[in-house]
């Protein structure tokens, strides 16, 4: 029972977390006064408060010290903080620019560019349904590249970046608030500097375009923090499996807001690049599945063999034990 209901406290917190990454365009949208530099700059400067009252109030701080005794890995925290930085302002780009379904691409290709990696940089090997999967993918952006009549340069630059910031992450080895909260620090004075820069030149909005737009601003650290939280709380209860089948609510949320709310266009070729991109993730999901359930029968399996085994041998020291005590002789 205990463990039906960590799974569905789980899910709650994976549909929480992808599906406010999928609805972010809504608040981005409305700030559309801003510019998307300035916006990314304002999501950073107040990521950093957010990330100290979370951690006040859960009482993570023993990770900070050996963080700054690590170089190498206080290294690949800004290289993380960097490329992530990217991705969001491409993310915001995408939605002041009218791009949210070719942003919402770039989401769909993102585990076809983390298998790439995984072969290229890890020497991972591909089962064949992946080999599939990934020439479907390469083929999807060929016929988007026709479709635009240019290469979805903004659909792979956030692929790239997200997947890349995936790889730093996994070499990081910090939980999800830590990573934030590291990040957001790396972040804070780049920010700050270039907000400084534009008050000086009379070119920030944060105080001119109303109280409301103002609130928006501040809160970006929470609406950057918290489908993070949920993340976290997710990734501890639920399988792998589970979590890379909820990934795609994100993308599915934006391709959504860009079709029927910001109504975007969607011409029959651009159409069939998308389907191509969701038969590649068909194919995907169908051989997580398949693989994953076949670990599982092994396991069982396994599990079955060695209690046969300890059965018998348990049955074999009985009839020792049966024997030996019928042959002692008694006490007369």
């Amino acid at each position: 029972m205990a463990a039906a209901d960590e799974k569905r406290t789980g899910l709650l917190f994976g549909f929480g977390a992808y599906g406010l990454w999928g609805l972010l365009p809504l608040y981005w949208h409305f700030l559309d006064a801003t510019g998307p530099g300035e916006l990314l700059a304002q999501r950073m400067v107040w990521a950093l408060p957010t990330a100290a009252v979370i951690l006040a109030v859960l009482g993570k701080w023993t990770w900070v010290r050996p963080l700054l005794r690590q170089p190498r890995r206080l290294a690949l925290v800004a290289a993380a903080a960097a490329v992530i930085s990217v991705n969001w302002f491409l993310y915001i780009y995408a939605v002041t620019h009218g791009m949210v379904i070719e942003g919402s691409l770039g989401y769909f290709v993102n585990p076809l560019v983390s298998i790439a990696f995984g072969v290229l940089l890890l020497n991972e090997r591909l089962r064949a349904l992946q080999w599939t999967a990934v020439g479907v993918g390469a083929l999807a952006v060929v016929v988007m590249t026709v479709a635009y009549g240019k290469l979805p340069w903004l659909s792979l630059a956030l692929a790239l970046s997200f997947a890349t910031y995936g790889l730093l992450k996994k070499r990081v080895g910090l939980g999800g608030v830590e990573g934030f909260s590291a990040e957001s620090a790396m972040q804070f004075l780049p920010a700050a500097g270039f907000l400084v820069w534009l008050s000086a030149r009379g070119e920030s909005t944060f105080a001119t375009e109303g109280a409301g737009h103002m609130v928006l601003l501040a809160f970006s650290g929470l609406a950057t923090a918290l489908p993070l939280i949920f993340f976290g709380g997710a990734a501890v209860r639920l399988p792998l499996s589970t979590l890379g089948l909820l990934q795609y609510l994100a993308p599915v949320f934006m391709f959504a807001l860009g079709l029927f709310a910001f109504h975007e266009e969607m011409p029959p070729e651009r159409l069939a690049g998308f389907a191509l991109v969701w038969l590649a993730l068909a194919l995907l999901t169908w051989d997580a599945l398949r693989t994953a359930g076949r670990g599982r029968r092994e396991l069982r399996r396994a599990a079955e063999r060695a209690r046969a085994k300890g059965a018998v041998a348990a049955s074999a020291d009985r009839h020792e034990h049966a024997g030996s005590s019928e042959t002692e002789p008694t006490a007369g």
